[in-house]
């Protein structure tokens, strides 16, 4: 099991940006995909981005595509989600997520073993 810790929301005006972070510990983090997903209120939780174990494959939600990039630090346990030119709509509580998939598995939720706990991201209008 991979215990996941987001840091890194709030509230922020439309147009700014926003770094998330998500912390792992556990097994071994170089091993996992990981990928970010979001919960807005009465909606489903909804794929933003994934990234492959090594760092070089990336895959985004067409929502997000040329605003948000996902990256990770293996040496450091951490996969982060950069959010450019954020809108309201981005509102959401935004997870990370560890799985042993393909980037290619990565937009269903079902697909990842391990959740954080989640970290609020409002933009106002």
């Amino acid at each position: 099991q991979v215990q996941l810790v987001e840091s890194g929301g709030g509230l922020v005006q439309a147009g700014g940006s926003l770094r998330l972070s998500c912390a792992a510990s556990g097994r071994t983090f170089s091993n996992y995909a990981m990928g970010w997903f979001r919960q807005a209120p009465g909606k489903e939780r909804a794929f933003v981005a994934a990234i492959n174990p090594s760092g070089v494959i990336t895959y985004y939600a067409d929502s997000v595509k040329g605003r948000f990039t996902i990256s990770r630090d293996n040496a450091k346990n951490t996969v982060y989600l950069q959010m450019n030119s954020l809108k309201p709509e981005d509102t959401a509580v935004y997870y990370c997520a560890a799985g042993l998939l393909t980037v290619a598995r990565a937009s269903r939720a079902s697909n990842y073993d391990d959740w954080g706990q989640g970290t609020q991201v409002t933009v106002s209008s």
